[in-house]
């Protein structure tokens, strides 16, 4: 698929949503991190509660799984399932294939999606929905907007080195979360606000640290030892949490949602899907929290913006430059 340009602002100015004639309405973009993406669940599941109705949903990787299947009207079978499944029982799942061109087929779990999505396709989904993902021959980023949900989700989800990536109309497909991690260009606009939830998030130090070395010092005196039990799969991760941290800021300076969820990098590990309930009440807790900060916000006098000020959320400190 070509990319696609959203219209107009992502943003939409901050309101006292709980004073609305009807139910207020979000757009929600939903960014990747393996496991952690689960955290998306609860988020969603509190939105619900709390009166919003979701009128669009951009996502790439594990949002585009979850946020498709929320689309569809399916997520809660598909929490239901995940919840219940044990770290062996993920391991199975995982269908690993060393030689293949990514470590894990996952045909198991993508057969399970498909038997609860069906044959349904994005553009006949009662919630806007798009799916990103990253055309690894040209290095851009691709958007589906129609066309069958599990083939979307399939391309986004596909992390190199992990996942198998796929072909589709030549196009050689992979996790969308390359090109952008959190995709609020992609969410649709007419909505009361915009909600963000960043799963690749990681602490920053007090101070970013001068590097000094002694005068006269020989290269091989000046570095010193490695973390004890690193390993090249944590260098590879490590180095594509620093990239995708480093988008995000720009995607959040460029399209600043009214509410931005954080779901730190050392919730789980990547791998971790036998922690679905865990991820699940993290994001939970995560969504009221930022959730009572907007609306309270939003409550005190001269805090209506009307064009993406006083409204806005701060960076959180987690997605901060050091």
């Amino acid at each position: 698929m070509a990319p696609r340009v959203a219209a107009g602002s992502v943003g939409v100015a901050a309101r006292d949503v709980r004073h609305l004639p009807r139910r207020p309405r979000a757009t929600v973009a939903l960014g990747g991190g393996g496991a952690r993406g689960y955290a998306h669940i609860g988020v969603l599941e509190v939105l619900e509660e709390r009166g919003y109705e979701i009128v669009g949903i951009a996502g790439c990787s594990m949002g585009a799984l979850v946020g498709g299947l929320y689309a569809a009207g399916d997520l809660a079978a598909y929490s239901e399932w995940v919840r219940g499944l044990t770290h062996r029982d993920v391991l199975r799942l995982f269908d690993l294939s060393p030689r293949a061109p990514g470590a894990i087929r996952a045909e198991k779990i993508f057969a399970r999606v498909n038997d609860i999505l069906g044959d349904v396709r994005i553009e006949d989904l009662p919630v806007r929905f798009t799916a990103v993902a990253t055309d690894l021959m040209t290095g851009e980023e691709r958007w589906f907007r129609e066309g069958p949900v599990t083939a979307a989700i399939r391309a986004s989800v596909a992390l190199p080195g992990f996942i198998t990536p796929v072909v589709l109309g030549g196009r050689l497909l992979a996790d969308g979360g390359l090109t952008n991690p959190l995709p609020l260009a992609a969410t649709t606009n007419g909505a009361d606000l915009t909600v963000a939830v960043a799963v690749a998030g990681r602490r920053r130090p007090a101070a970013a640290p001068v590097v000094r070395s002694r005068a006269g010092a020989r290269a091989e005196d000046v570095f010193e030892a490695l973390p004890a039990g690193l390993r090249m799969r944590e260098v590879m991760g490590l180095s594509l949490e620093a990239a995708r941290t480093a988008v995000i800021r720009s995607a959040l300076a460029t399209h600043p949602p009214d509410v931005l969820v954080t779901v730190p990098r050392s919730a789980c590990r990547t791998l971790d899907f036998h922690k679905a309930g865990e991820m699940t009440g993290l994001g939970r807790r995560l969504a009221v929290e930022a959730l009572d900060r907007y609306e309270d916000d939003c409550s005190l006098p001269g805090r209506r913006s009307g064009g993406g000020g006083h409204g806005r959320p701060e960076r959180d400190e987690l997605l901060a430059p050091s």
